[in-house]
């Protein structure tokens, strides 16, 4: 589905021709662009439903697909080579998250979002992503360029005069932000920080440090992190660590998905 309304329909191997090459570079190791197709794969069908008109829109929202123009001999390589392939837990299609990179650490679904916890998205120990331009991340925030994003806050705390993670869950992801003005001090939680203040600024919830830096001018909030996104599931920059040290695909899901395996759809 597009977003003016337009419903194209597309076989699933087409349709994963188009996603594979926009969701993992082409040039990345086969291994790598084989998990992130059985993912893609099993993702599209675990949110098939007859009842709604469509399955997934054509973005960031679930997955992006470029279309014809956006196929790689690669992409089309990988999908071919795990065709059919998919990703089941006690029998049921597994919900086949992924994200750029977890930064050391995957999060466990219910940690991000709430709801049920899986027991194969408990969050795992990752030591494969360390090639990623994210890996380790800093950004000095201005405090007047990211006061008026927290105007609802301001009856509650002033003007706001610094910011530091709160509560942080197991993964060591912040749950809450302590907002602190001249007033007083708030928390909000740690996804709202994260799009209130920009997804490219805090690249990821993982966050190591927060606080005034006294080097700068005029008031300003350094912030150290790792990774980016959200961290659930396959870490992206981990499958392609793991492909580059020799493991197949199979090894790369059993790492980011354990207990679940690889079916036939």
């Amino acid at each position: 589905s597009t977003d003016d309304g337009i419903v194209s329909t597309v076989g699933i191997e087409d349709y994963l021709y188009g996603v594979v090459p926009h969701e993992m570079s082409p040039s990345w190791p086969a291994a790598a662009l084989q998990a992130q197709a059985i993912c893609a794969r099993t993702y599209v069908l675990q949110r098939s439903n007859p009842r709604r008109g469509y399955d997934v829109v054509p973005s960031e929202l679930d997955q992006v697909y470029g279309g014809i123009a956006s196929e790689s001999p690669a992409g089309r390589a990988a999908v071919d080579a795990t065709a059919g392939q998919v990703l089941r837990y006690a029998g049921e299609f597994a919900y086949a998250l992924y994200s750029s990179c977890c930064g050391g650490r995957t999060e466990a679904s219910s940690d991000a979002w709430g709801g049920p916890p899986y027991p194969y998205l408990m969050g795992v120990t990752c030591t494969y992503c360390t090639q990623s331009p994210d890996y380790r991340w800093q950004r000095n925030v201005p405090l007047n360029a990211v006061s008026p994003l927290f105007a609802n806050q301001a009856s509650q705390i002033g003007t706001l005069q610094s910011m530091r993670v709160g509560v942080v869950d197991a993964s060591g992801r912040a749950k809450t932000v302590e907002l602190d003005g001249d007033r007083g001090t708030t928390f909000i939680k740690g996804s709202a920080f994260r799009l209130t203040v920009g997804t490219r600024t805090v690249r990821s919830l993982l966050i190591s440090k927060m606080a005034l830096d006294p080097t700068q001018a005029e008031p300003t909030i350094s912030i150290e992190g790792a990774g980016l996104g959200h961290g659930v599931g396959l870490c992206q920059w981990g499958a392609r660590g793991m492909a580059l040290a020799g493991l197949m695909a199979r090894e790369i899901l059993a790492l980011y998905f354990p207990g679940t395996e690889i079916a036939h759809e």
